[in-house]
């Protein structure tokens, strides 16, 4: 199996890679003809296949996965250090990225040139960035306070969490709540292993099914991914991204940071693995979550390298992945944090060094609960904004190039996943395996 995974994740590669190029040259040649149209339609028809193919098996594979490395550490002491470990982790990245966020916004000042040009209260963003803000204030109205996102953290009922999960249109706290059901799930048979192996054998062969379908999915991954680049190249072209170039680039540079040198870093002083070889290992994962723009679809990818690729023990990588999905979001956190600096420049409100240290916290906890889907976090944002009295409408400035960032930040959040994983297995007492496979 290993030695068909370096040619699958160069398949990948070349897929995307067509996509980029035909996308640019659709976008250049052909913007706007019927021909380039139905290219990128039956594209978009492609890509969004491939997505539902890992879509379809997210819900079972997070219950099974979840509950079924709870039951397999069993020790619920045990499992008690996994999650402090798992949460001190998310700490330190999700901080670590925001406050990168937050100094490099402060340091090229991006918005001070749209605030020079901006004529109208739109600053150009167009009548559809104008509707496409409207409905992203209108989700904001529905943001639920602390003591209310903690009450739905338990599931009232979990079926209808799991219907409305990938979606966002659950009552209470969505993926966030069947992840927590999943916990208590596998509390419960580790408390009670003899009478739930029932249970047990059905949640492995759900996780079996899971696992065999997203595997069918993954067979149109070149194909897939690239048919998605392809769409979303030939739509925006580069002069979405040269129109908001010091953004765009103090978003980048911010990831760049944190993936060359925070990353690295960690791994270094927690893991036991070498950061390009871990980098070389999880390079599947990677492409596929630049292909979706996805955490909660790359999360089976993720898995099996953890497992497969990276060698970490199966129930610690679980664990760690499945949370991380939604809850490790480092590079959500930088973005929110890099445009509310960003719109406050546009818009002239300064921010006091009391309200950076506002917009820090709150984008960590916003990359903790935004949905693992494309872009997920930009309701967040406009909470974040108004919270220190920043426009929230200067959203509609950035739609045009958010996809492509959107992009780039779920790579950051997968490989973040990955980190947390390998640093929490290689902390915990029985990780040999790991060395003996890096």
């Amino acid at each position: 199996m290993g030695g068909h995974r370096p040619l699958r994740s160069r398949r990948l590669f070349v897929g995307l890679l067509i996509g980029v190029v035909l996308g640019l040259v659709a976008n250049r040649f052909g913007s706007g003809t019927a021909m380039a149209e139905t290219a990128v339609a039956a594209a978009e028809v492609v890509g969004n296949l491939f997505l539902r193919l890992l879509f379809v098996m997210v819900v079972p594979l997070v219950v099974s996965a979840l509950a079924l490395a709870v039951a397999e550490i069993g020790d619920l002491g045990k499992l008690g250090r996994l999650g402090l470990a798992t949460l001190g982790m998310t700490v330190l990245l999700s901080g670590s990225a925001v406050i990168v966020g937050i100094g490099l916004s402060n340091l090229i000042r991006p918005g001070d040139a749209i605030a020079a040009a901006r004529g109208g209260g739109d600053g150009g963003a167009g009548e559809a960035a104008e509707a496409e803000t409207e409905r992203l204030l209108a989700q904001t109205t529905g943001i639920k306070k602390i003591r209310q996102i903690i009450i739905d953290m338990i599931p009232q009922n979990p079926l209808q969490e799991m219907a409305g999960a990938i979606d966002g249109s659950s009552k209470g706290n969505g993926m966030l709540a069947v992840m927590v059901f999943a916990l208590l799930l596998g509390a419960a048979i580790a408390a009670r292993p003899v009478e739930c192996r029932p249970l047990v054998g059905w949640l492995e062969a759900w996780n079996a099914v899971a696992m065999t379908v997203i595997g069918w999915g993954m067979a149109l991954a070149p194909l897939g991914a690239g048919c998605l680049v392809f769409a979303t190249v030939a739509r925006l072209g580069l002069d979405a991204l040269l129109s908001l170039f010091w953004f765009a680039f103090t978003v980048l540079a911010g990831f760049a940071i944190q993936f060359l040198l925070v990353y690295p870093a960690v791994l270094l002083a927690m893991s036991p693995f070498r950061p390009l070889d871990f980098f070389r290992r999880s390079a599947e994962a990677m492409q596929i979550a630049f292909g979706t723009s996805s955490s909660n679809a790359t999360l089976p990818t993720a898995l099996k390298v953890a497992e497969h690729d990276l060698g970490l023990r199966r129930d610690a990588s679980r664990f760690v992945l499945t949370v991380g999905a939604t809850g490790n979001q480092n590079g959500t956190a930088l973005f929110e944090g890099v445009v509310v600096l960003f719109l406050a420049q546009v818009f002239g409100v300064s921010l006091t060094s009391g309200q950076q240290v506002q917009v820090v916290l709150m984008s960590m906890l916003a990359g903790i609960g935004t949905a693992g889907v494309p872009g997920g976090s930009l309701p967040l944002v406009a909470v974040i904004a108004q919270s220190v009295g920043v426009p929230a409408e200067g959203i509609g400035l950035i739609l045009g190039v958010d996809r492509v960032l959107d992009m780039c930040r779920t790579v950051l959040n997968v490989t973040g996943d990955l980190v947390v994983a390998a640093c929490v297995a290689g902390s915990d007492e029985s990780h040999g395996r790991v060395h003996g496979n890096s």
